[in-house]
């Protein structure tokens, strides 16, 4: 029987406590691949103790049994997912409810009894390739994620000012897209419609193209905008297609800003790994400052480099919170941009329905946040009608 044509090796972990299921699956490995057999966990360990056995095995893939104890089995693919290990779920039967629920928890394949060779070498060759995708450099347009550090911080107002400021200095390309699958307010804080969110684009991330995508995105002064859903909703996705859609927007744009959910979130951890350069959004408020705190450590614990985290200081107002050397002390982290609090810019410009100029503080402050994350000035005596844009209905 011919092998598998994929060129790599793997060294799966198998946890089932379902002996038939076991029997089965390891019967069958052999046709698979050649060497030593999987290593096989009869009982459902501890998370704890699931982390210490793939890391003592070296373990690049988890074969894991789901219908024994669902909650218990849900948990590890989680834990295996946050050690980014794929998880095979094996159920006794194609229960679609099971199958939901794994999807969500982050498994990446699906099988049951009787196994045979030839679907396992096929889902096999799917991870390869998804793993060889997230591998690849990355190239195309340079993708920024807005993140905040603590929710309130502004962050989507900020996103959406640098979204626009970004198109007026440099006339390229911008894509701005609302990410947050359950308190997403682009579309409010703009003014917009769309029946197409950025669900339709993750569900078609594998076909996108010129004319698919036109007809999903909302322009708006310049900026393609991507909407999220009108009601929250619950996200199953895979991660090649969460990957496939920022690439295509990559290939297609020249920026893209991402207003993403906190990191606690994986759909939101996963959207900062896939990005260039992460901004992370609080105040200088002690609330956010402990919050943010909390972030930074859940970051890091996640293994996401610091070297890709820009700290942007919203609303920084000494009279209420620390001085930006506190901010940095308590941090461990260098201020990227400081952006004043400029209660009455910003109430002129609700008043008058307008955008807050690039001549006030904000603006100011918006427009060297931009260069400084391009690396790129804007041009002299160049006055943007739209600089600090739309921080109308939040205050910065």
């Amino acid at each position: 029987m011919p092998r598998s044509t994929t060129a790599h090796r793997w060294t799966p972990l198998v946890i089932c406590p379902h002996r038939d299921i076991a029997r089965n699956l390891l019967d069958i490995w052999p046709q698979v691949q050649d060497g030593e057999s999987p290593v096989e966990v009869q009982a459902y360990p501890s998370r704890a103790a699931a982390r210490d056995m793939a890391a003592g095995c070296s373990a690049d893939l988890c074969f894991l049994d789901a219908s024994t104890d669902r909650d218990v089995a849900l948990a590890l693919i989680r834990e295996m997912r946050e050690l980014g290990i794929p998880v095979v779920a094996l159920h006794t039967s194609n229960d679609p409810g099971l199958v939901l629920s794994c999807m969500h928890s982050g498994a990446a394949e699906f099988l049951y009894p009787p196994f045979q060779s030839e679907p396992l070498k096929a889902a096999l060759d799917r991870l390869n390739k998804r793993a060889k995708s997230a591998l690849a450099p990355r190239s195309g347009g340079e993708v920024y994620c807005f993140m905040p550090g603590k929710s309130g911080s502004g962050n989507t107002t900020l996103a959406c000012n640098v979204a626009y400021e970004l198109h007026n200095f440099s006339r390229q390309k911008v894509l701005l897209a609302d990410l947050d699958p359950l308190t997403g307010t682009i579309a409010f804080l703009l003014k917009l419609g769309s029946n197409y969110t950025f669900m339709h684009a993750l569900a078609n991330s594998s076909r996108l193209d010129d004319a698919l995508w036109s007809g999903m995105v909302t322009p708006c002064r310049g900026v393609d905008v991507l909407l999220s859903p009108d009601m929250p909703v619950e996200l199953v996705y895979e991660s090649e297609d969460l990957a496939a859609m920022v690439q295509y927007w990559r290939q297609a744009y020249d920026y893209v800003v991402l207003d993403v959910p906190g990191s606690q979130c994986p759909w939101g951890l996963e959207l900062a790994r896939l990005a260039d350069q992460l901004i992370l959004v609080t105040t200088n408020e002690l609330p956010a400052i402990h919050a943010t705190q909390n972030t930074l450590a859940y970051l890091n614990h996640k293994n996401f480099s610091r070297s890709r985290i820009r700290l942007a200081v919203n609303r920084y107002n000494i009279d209420v919170g620390l001085d930006e050397q506190a901010v940095a002390a308590a941090l461990d982290l260098k201020i990227f941009q400081l952006l004043p609090s400029d209660f009455e810019a910003v109430q002129k410009s609700l008043m008058e329905g307008k955008p807050v100029p690039a001549s006030t503080k904000v603006g100011r402050s918006i427009t060297e946040l931009a260069e400084n994350l391009t690396g790129r000035k804007r041009a002299p005596k160049r006055h943007s009608l739209f600089g600090g844009l739309f921080s109308i209905f939040e205050t910065l």
